[in-house]
């Protein structure tokens, strides 16, 4: 069996702006390693570094001292002095984490080092320099030679530094010698910097690949050695033995080799002294040495004992069993037993155990460590009276990243806001990721009521900054629900439940907020599983039937035709209002099978009536999104007889936040049948005066919002009422007025050019029977009666 490790670098991640740390890789948590040896390797450099420049420093000074005055010459050495210390000192105390994660933006700033020095070393070249051709000007060519082609072995591991130092120097080299007329030497110094720039490229190129074959290796190896779980053939068990003092006596050959010692220097050495290793001048002993020396002290048997041990510097892992020796007459004479080295046995232990609890395509725990974390973080606090808290993330938008640009962009915008993530985390917070766009926080010690709510806004303001991802700027947001132990939860189940509740109310509140949990979300969401419940039976159960709202003429009254409006009424419930279950019906994806309901029984009913008053029907972009809604609309009409051009489908302007998805191509069929297209509660949502020009709507809707407002003499609601019906007239659409309720509305939406008016002032809702009875009457009989 062939395996790729995931720690192989492609060549397309091998790019110079990856390399220098401009652009991110495609494996973020790999870059981040191979970022982290980048830095650990300038750190083993420093002191070189340091040592280079003070003697270039030094042998600059010597050069320029009779012919300079001593105090510049002073200052100039110092601050070279200053920013090569300061450099070094910033190297230094970087920590060796080999297999640690450094950001970009850590090795970006690495950048002003070189700029920094070389800007320094400028100095000598513009305001010490002696004339061309002079032993002088000759002598400080070659310090700098010597200072750059040390700087290419120094910082070579971080490139944008070297260049920066190679690329200012080399330019300030070359300009000035120019302008002193020397141009072969011009020439020649820029090519020596060509060529030092290309040897720190190659070089810093050839330790990312050496530093990415080791981690592919150590890929391989682990994999290796979860597969292959046995000690290979080559000693890796040995025999060992104490006298009664705990002395090590006859040492074997391979115990000896295993302990980094000469089998004559082991003999007559403590078993501890060895074991221990610089331990045991501090007395700092492991867990499991003090378990052995407890076992030695009491002289019992123990069996399978697992301790650290340092081998030459290194700290390895045994495995030792033994039992105590006695002499013919019973005598306690020591321990004889065997040990093995387990190290990689461990190594492959803790593997397991971090692929079981990391999320592979972030680095950062998974569900399984979440819970762990936080149940520990619970009973923390439930042992000294304190509180902890827990945080969901959901991300806003994200879903559009995947529809768009595909899946591998959607995973690595995920290991970009990891990385924002992590960054924001103290030694009191643990965040993870529990699975597709979702995260979560762990707050250890929530004592803090105002710091846990400024972790909340921090997240979501830098979730919410633009990401750079592969040539594209990405936005998307945060939603965070907070629920606090024990108050709103003394498990860790309720209190996650908790938060998704709390996830889900700053969801309803618009998206990029965070809201903390309440008492009466359990008794929502309670609410929410009843009505569902029994949303899903009320069609078969004929729980459900449609009012008729009056559609008429705006100028002469007349009757044109009915909205069919969804009602529910619950046998125990009562009335429910559909502005609570129409949104449930789409969340639990009913609204196909009751729209489809909707639509059949409105055509079949209005199939009774005369043949110039239409039906409306609502469809949602649920149902528009499937592709046999036409197949619905086309046998609706033939069931029923009704006519296509006497159905009027009415979408809200959220159905083309979809587009992508196929909801424009549907009403396009839905069209070309002959049904008619309005736009209902235009204004409200996304308008865009792009769909309805690419669209065949025969009328617009005007909300009730604005008629409400124009009534009352809103100036803003009257201009937009005017726009919405010059628009209409000039693209050849009808103008329906919503919510027009007494005769002052209705005169005032009838002078500002509207066509059609609905609302209360007409007639409410009306049950079939009623509305079949006005539909087969001339409507002025209706007004008279």
């Amino acid at each position: 069996m062939t395996t790729t490790p995931a720690s192989d670098t492609s060549n397309a991640d091998l790019s110079w702006p990856v390399l220098l740390g401009l652009r991110a890789g495609s494996d973020p948590a790999e870059w981040g390693r191979i970022r982290a040896s980048q830095l650990h390797a300038a750190r083993g450099l420093a002191v070189f570094l340091l040592g280079v420049n003070l003697v270039c420093a030094a042998l600059t000074v010597s050069l320029f001292m009779e012919a300079t005055p001593l105090l510049p010459l002073a200052g100039w050495a110092a601050l070279v002095t200053a920013v090569a210390a300061t450099i070094s000192v910033r190297r230094l105390s970087t920590p060796r984490v080999p297999d640690g994660y450094v950001s970009m933006e850590t090795l970006r700033k690495t950048a002003w080092e070189g700029a920094a020095l070389a800007l320094a070393w400028s100095v000598p070249l513009l305001l010490f320099g002696s004339q061309p051709g002079s032993p002088s000007a000759y002598g400080l060519w070659l310090v700098m030679s010597l200072l750059m082609i040390a700087t290419v072995l120094a910082l070579s591991p971080l490139a944008l530094s070297a260049l920066l130092f190679l690329g200012i120097l080399g330019l300030v080299g070359t300009v000035n010698v120019a302008l002193a007329g020397e141009q072969v030497a011009a020439i020649a110094t820029a090519l020596v910097t060509g060529l030092l720039v290309f040897a720190c490229l190659n070089r810093a190129r050839s330790l990312v690949v050496i530093r990415a074959a080791e981690l592919a290796l150590s890929e391989r190896d682990d994999t290796v050695s979860l597969l292959l779980r046995e000690f290979e053939d080559s000693g890796a068990d040995w025999l060992w033995e104490t006298d009664s003092a705990r002395r090590v006596v006859k040492a074997n050959p391979r115990f000896a080799f295993a302990c980094g010692f000469d089998p004559l220097t082991m003999n007559g050495m403590p078993l501890l002294q060895v074991l221990a290793g610089p331990a045991w001048e501090t007395g700092n002993f492991a867990a499991g040495l003090r378990q052995l020396a407890e076992k030695l002290k009491s002289r019992e048997s123990f069996r399978d004992l697992r301790l650290p041990v340092h081998v030459k510097g290194e700290e390895r892992w045994w495995e030792i069993s033994a039992s105590p020796r006695l002499d013919e007459r019973g005598t306690f004479c020591g321990f004889r037993g065997v040990g093995s080295d387990v190290t990689e046995q461990r190594a492959s232990a803790d593997k397991i155990n971090r692929m079981a609890r990391f999320d592979t395509l972030t680095g950062l725990p998974n569900r399984l460590m979440i819970n762990e974390t936080l149940v520990r973080a619970m009973q923390e606090a439930d042992k000294w009276g304190s509180r902890s808290a827990f945080m969901m993330l959901d991300l806003d938008r994200f879903k559009a990243v995947n529809d768009t640009l595909g899946h591998p962009v959607g995973d690595r915008l995920l290991g970009r806001v990891s990385e924002r993530l992590a960054q924001l985390m103290s030694p009191n917070e643990m965040c993870g990721r529990l699975g597709g766009d979702e995260f979560a926080v762990v707050i250890r010690d929530a004592r803090d009521t105002g710091a846990v709510e400024a972790l909340a806004h921090r997240i979501i303001e830098t979730l919410s900054r633009p990401y750079e991802v592969d040539q594209h700027t990405l936005h998307v947001g945060a939603s965070v629900g907070l629920a606090v132990g024990p108050r709103d939860g003394r498990t860790a189940e309720m209190l996650i439940r908790s938060a998704d509740l709390a996830l889900y109310r700053a969801k309803d509140a618009g998206r990029g907020v965070f809201r903390t949990y309440e008492p009466q979300l359990h008794v929502q969401a309670e609410e929410r599983r009843v009505l569902e419940m029994a949303l899903r039976k009320a069609i078969e159960n004929n729980e459900m039937h449609l009012n008729y709202q009056p559609v008429v003429d705006a100028g002469t009254g007349g009757l044109t035709g009915f909205e069919a409006l969804l009602r529910w009424t619950h046998p125990e419930l009562g009335p429910i209002s559909p502005a609570k279950f129409i949104p449930l019906a789409e969340e639990a994806r009913l609204i196909e099978s009751i729209g489809e309901w909707v639509l059949r029984t409105a055509c079949d009913e209005a199939a009774s009536w005369p043949s110039h008053i239409r039906i409306a029907v609502n469809a949602s972009a649920d149902q528009l999104q499937n592709a046999n809604f036409v197949t619905v609309v086309t046998s609706a009409l033939a069931n029923s007889g009704l006519s296509a051009e006497r159905l009027e489908l009415e979408v809200t302007e959220s159905v083309f936040m979809h587009e992508g998805l196929g909801a424009t191509k549907t009403l396009e069929r839905v069209l070309d049948l002959g049904v008619r297209l309005s736009l209902d509660d235009f204004g409200t949502g996304y308008s865009s005066l792009g769909y309805l020009s690419r669209t065949r709507f025969s009328s617009i809707k005007i909300d009730r919002s604005f008629v409400q407002g124009a009534s009352k003499g809103v100036r803003e609601a009257i201009a937009i009422i005017r726009a919405v019906v010059a628009l209409a007239k000039s693209l050849g659409m009808a103008t329906t007025a919503e919510g027009v309720e007494t005769e002052a509305e209705h005169q005032m939406v009838q002078d500002l050019g509207c066509t059609k008016v609905q609302g209360f002032y007409f007639g409410r809702p009306l049950p079939v029977e009623e509305a079949r009875t006005l539909a087969n009457r001339r409507w002025s009989d209706a007004q008279a009666a």
